[in-house]
């Protein structure tokens, strides 16, 4: 299995006075994060997608090219690239740009992203969400396999044998394909042959097997072999020294962001209750020492019937900067060997040049 994290840059006031940290320095701590990352042997790195005032992340493949410039082995990903609300040619430039830059190692993941600010803020029109994504894809799929590429879809102009350039260093660009908790989703990545990256930041993971049987139904009928059909995990996580010291790390910042949303989408104000539920035995969250996390991981992974990649949610925790890091240490210089010394080496990225 290869272990990973993803970040949104969140940037978080302090609860002790409401102040923010600057972005300058935020953005400064999220880059030694990866170092770390890098140092301890984590698999992978992922920076997300948003535009709002409470992430940093509007410019993922920016914020990756800095981090591909300080690193040498840990492989670098969008999480989630919103292809919906993007030009693909230039989404394709930036990323194989930045394989070029660490010779070898990008990945991207696309999805349609669960937020919208994209769309009013680019011009696009939401009720146009699906087909856009759905065409997006298609010309994004198209780019890795062709240099000068003839396509035509509805809602940019054709391309006519223009060259898109650069070309990346890896043979092929690996992509995945981000969900959440949409059947026809899951589908989609298994008819083409995507490996599925799964947003699970909630409840429980059982309840996203049927999901997941969905895309591996798919890809069979499709004709697709077991090999090609790769499940990674997203997931809210956290660890620490104890059980309680990693949750009382990551409750606040977790606590005022989904406060934050979910006053916008009409939820209910989130409850220390509701998080410990969640990072207890039964729920999703990746919360707690180094051996619960660990075991967690295993009967994720048994759960969803084999899974390659799981990758931690963990920016929620930023204001505990030390505690951050050591959670980075933790998470690679002792998880990572517990799950390892479990699980067979993870079926990585099918389209991924490294394991051809």
């Amino acid at each position: 299995m290869e272990i990973g994290i993803d970040s949104f840059a969140a940037i978080l006031p302090d609860p002790a006075t409401g102040l923010l940290p600057s972005a300058t320095d935020r953005m400064a701590d999220l880059l030694q994060e990866i170092e770390v990352a890098d140092r301890v042997g984590l698999d992978v790195f992922g920076i997300g997608e948003h535009h709002r005032a409470e992430f940093l992340d509007s410019a993922p493949a920016v914020i990756l090219a800095a981090a591909a410039a300080r690193t040498s082995q840990i492989r670098l990903t969008s999480a989630v690239t919103v292809l919906s609300a993007a030009d693909p040619v230039r989404v394709f430039q930036e990323f194989a740009t930045l394989d070029l830059i660490s010779k070898g190692r990008a990945e991207i993941v696309v999805g349609r992203g669960s937020f919208i600010e994209a769309f009013p803020l680019f011009g696009l029109d939401t009720r146009a969400y699906d087909d856009l994504f759905a065409e997006n894809l298609d010309l994004f799929l198209q780019l890795g396999e062709t240099t000068n590429i003839r396509w035509e879809g509805r809602f940019r102009p054709p391309l006519t044998g223009q060259g898109v350039f650069p070309r990346p260093h890896q043979a092929r660009l690996p992509i995945w394909l981000g969900v959440g908790g949409t059947p026809e989703s899951f589908a989609r990545a298994g008819l083409l042959g995507l490996p599925l990256m799964v947003a699970i930041i909630g409840g429980t993971f059982d309840r996203f097997r049927p999901l997941v049987d969905i895309y591996r139904e798919a890809g069979k009928r499709a004709g697709h072999s077991p090999e090609k059909l790769v499940v990674g995990v997203h997931a809210m996580g956290f660890v620490g020294e104890t059980d309680t010291s990693a949750a009382n790390d990551f409750f606040p910042g977790w606590s005022h962001l989904t406060a934050q949303i979910g006053r916008e989408r009409g939820w209910s104000p989130p409850s220390r209750k509701q998080f410990d539920a969640m990072a207890s035995p039964e729920g999703a969250f990746l919360i707690g020492s180094p051996s619960t996390v660990a075991a967690k991981m295993l009967r994720a992974s048994e759960t969803l019937g084999g899974v390659s990649r799981i990758t931690y949610q963990m920016s929620t925790a930023s204001l505990e900067t030390a505690a951050m890091k050591r959670s980075i240490e933790l998470l690679g210089m002792e998880v990572a060997p517990i799950v390892r010394a479990k699980l067979p080496p993870g079926r990585a990225n099918a389209l991924d040049p490294r394991h051809e």
